[in-house]
């Protein structure tokens, strides 16, 4: 198979992973919006997973932003940054994939946060609780924290984090079978 082949195929594989994302989150937002939004929250398996319509008008764990422009231009900025690493390591195939499950999830928030100004949220699950007393390091000081019930979340946002565990197990476990050749000129090929 020709190079030039090989990268379109790559692309075109890479584009239906986020396709595929994009419109898997999209319609669980519009079954939450239609079927959850009236009864609030259903218990699945007991008080452990329960599918809870939430309207997050923040970003990731419902952090509220004031600025909803300087917000939107940030997440811009970062879907720009990975479309950068996903062409820069196109080549690398579990890096290709997780790149494309990143821009899959990102698109998927983004759109519902240029349409209508929030994200709907819907899976909801006990995980475990988190207590942290504050503190200082140095010259910071933490406060405490307290976290009961895991925050809820969607499609989007399980596409995003899967495809930074799968950038981190490619970069620091999985040992890279091509050679780095970023700064090499032909002749010390």
């Amino acid at each position: 198979m020709h190079v030039g082949q090989l990268k379109e195929k790559h692309i075109f594989s890479s584009l239906l992973i986020i396709l595929g994302i994009f419109v898997v989150d999209q319609f669980s937002k519009f079954l939450a919006l239609h079927y959850l939004r009236p009864f609030r929250s259903i218990p699945v398996v007991g008080d452990f997973f329960r599918l809870t319509y939430v309207e997050n008008r923040g970003m990731a764990f419902g952090i509220d932003i004031e600025n909803k422009v300087l917000f939107n231009l940030i997440s811009f900025l970062a879907v720009a940054i990975i479309i950068y690493y996903f062409y820069r390591f196109y080549h690398q195939k579990l890096f290709r994939i997780s790149f494309a499950i990143i821009l899959g999830g990102a698109a998927g928030n983004l759109w519902d946060r240029l349409l209508h100004g929030k994200v709907i949220d819907f899976l909801d699950f006990e995980f475990f609780d988190i207590h942290f007393s504050g503190g200082g390091l140095l010259f910071w000081q933490f406060p405490s924290y307290t976290l009961e019930r895991w925050p809820v979340f969607n499609i989007a946002d399980m596409a995003v984090t899967l495809g930074m565990i799968l950038i981190l197990i490619t970069t620091f476990i999985i040992p890279s079978s091509e050679p780095v050749l970023d700064n090499a000129t032909r002749e010390e090929i």
